[in-house]
């Protein structure tokens, strides 16, 4: 009988403890808890994840987040975290904050029990509180010394001991304050100083980009400039980093996974090349009310391909230049390179004017990854992101237009880029002057389909009617010309095995542009 009571208590634990498994951990839910009239008692309950508690030294600021005035504010907030989303390289990301910025914000992660994230941890004492703090200990050393001194050595001796503390106090400088652009954290060394440095360190060891705490510092010493673009996706702005500049992709929350993606493809191993966008770092930036997603990278001052070519013409020599580099940017990405740091195919699966960037010296980058997808070769399979962002319809190919792409095969995936690419060439070519004459820019179908064409409008004019952009009469009498129109229209097939290669499409631009150079 006692060993059956006993049996019974012991599955009656085991039962509980399913359950409370099962159930997950519960943890407190409130963004700025300590503003009047917030309840405090919400909850919320994440299965393998963890309970958070933010702690943020902040200046007042209106509901849009405008600071308003320089009276500090401490905002808390607690909330559920589920791991796999703020890390990156499968480490939690949003649970590790600097020492050298645990006096501006501070985090706790924690799953050891429910509503474990009640304790809120503490802030680290300012710059300067830490400096008087030491000036203070060291004078009360002095004090001591100097009683000691007076109990056992005589007058004159105590005058010329106070003499000396005095002239010493004059002529000791005072400590400056900590520098709060130089990580003192042991584990990550001296820093970068330089862009061009950065890029070494990227480069060295895996080469798939800067380890993930410096990335974070070097997100925290950014200051936002000025706001140079607009999508979709969020925002783009001009930022300053040790005085050059950045360009910073800012993501709302909503838009974590198009930016988690974008982050985990630009820091694949030995994509970095001068003709795809140079990432810098990735951040999460969570101030107790929103969190905003970080993503910095190189600024072109030219910015997109679209815009160039909307405020200027070009001449044959720049045209073969900005289609050359731009197809140097798309066969890197198409290319596997073997190895143990090899490279997988990628597919920018998004490949238009706009998401391709003029560099100040004429040539062009690759840029916005966050559609792109990976070729396993060992497995035969594709990495696709598990997002609901679709290519932009004006530049879709046949295949994906119709739904006829065979998404198991990133044979696929390549040749609808081939196509957008060859958009893109129609595009560069019409806005070359040659004595004088040149097209007006424009985009792709833009006489044929309305200017934001749905998928129906897209499929009738290119499956249906197997209508393509116009190829001028003029270029047929121009060398140059001529031999973009022939490429374009191998791009265009409806067959997309028949298309062109990015290899193929590389080394006929590499061609024509040597013929350029002679007859210069």
């Amino acid at each position: 009988m006692d060993k059956l009571c006993f049996h019974l208590v012991l599955q009656a634990f085991i039962l509980l403890f399913l359950y409370k498994y099962a159930q997950g951990i519960k943890c407190y839910q409130c963004h700025n808890c300590n503003h009047p009239g917030v309840a405090e008692n919400s909850t919320c309950v994440i299965d393998g994840g963890y309970c958070v508690s933010i702690i943020v030294r902040d200046k007042e600021k209106n509901k849009d987040g405008v600071v308003i005035s320089n009276k500090e504010v401490i905002r808390i907030s607690r909330r559920c975290l589920e791991k796999d989303k703020f890390s990156l390289q499968g480490r939690a990301l949003m649970c590790f904050v600097n020492d050298a910025m645990k006096h501006e914000q501070n985090v706790r992660c924690c799953r050891d029990q429910d509503l474990c994230n009640y304790e809120v941890p503490e802030l680290a004492p300012l710059p300067s509180e830490r400096v008087d703090k030491r000036e203070t200990d060291s004078g009360d050393g002095m004090t001591k010394s100097v009683i000691i001194i007076i109990s056992v050595i005589v007058v004159f001796i105590i005058i010329v001991v106070i003499v000396v503390i005095y002239l010493k106090k004059r002529l000791r400088p005072y400590a400056p304050p900590p520098d709060q652009n130089i990580d003192t954290n042991p584990l990550m060394g001296s820093q970068p100083s330089s862009l061009k440095e950065l890029y070494d360190w990227s480069q060295s060891g895996s080469g798939s980009g800067l380890p993930l705490l410096v990335q974070r510092t070097i997100a925290r010493q950014i200051r936002l400039c000025e706001i140079i673009g607009k999508g979709r996706y969020g925002e783009v702005w001009r930022g300053n980093w040790r005085g050059e500049n950045v360009a910073v992709k800012i993501f709302p929350s909503r838009e974590e996974r198009s930016w988690f993606r974008e982050a985990e493809i630009y820091q694949t191993v030995m994509l970095r090349h001068e003709n795809i966008l140079g990432f810098i770092a990735a951040d999460n930036k969570d101030n107790g009310t929103w969190t905003q997603l970080w993503l910095i990278t190189d600024c072109h001052e030219n910015g997109s391909l679209f815009d160039y070519l909307n405020r200027h013409t070009v001449t044959a020599a720049s045209m073969i230049r900005l289609a050359h580099t731009a197809a140097c940017g798309m066969a890197h990405l198409h290319m596997e390179i073997l190895g143990a740091q090899g490279k997988p195919a990628i597919a920018h699966r998004d490949l238009k004017s706009k998401n391709i960037l003029v560099k100040s010296n004429g040539t062009c980058c690759i840029a916005d990854l966050g559609l792109a997808v990976r070729h396993d070769s060992k497995t035969d399979s594709v990495d696709i992101a598990p997002n609901n962002r679709v290519g932009t319809k004006r530049y879709m190919a046949p295949e994906c237009l119709d739904e006829t792409i065979n998404m198991n095969h990133f044979e696929s995936f390549k040749r609808a880029d081939v196509y957008s690419f060859g958009l893109v060439l129609w595009e560069i070519a019409r806005r070359c002057s040659v004595g004088g004459i040149f097209e007006e820019y424009q985009l792709p179908y833009y006489d044929l389909v309305p200017s934001d064409p749905s998928l129906e409008d897209m499929r009738k004019v290119v499956c249906g009617d197997k209508q393509r952009p116009a190829i001028p009469n003029r270029w047929q009498n121009i060398e140059s010309l001529r031999v973009m129109a022939r490429l374009m229209k191998e791009c265009w097939y409806s067959n997309a095995a028949a298309r062109l290669t990015a290899l193929r499409i590389r080394k006929t631009l590499a061609g024509l542009a040597e013929q350029e150079e002679v007859k210069i």
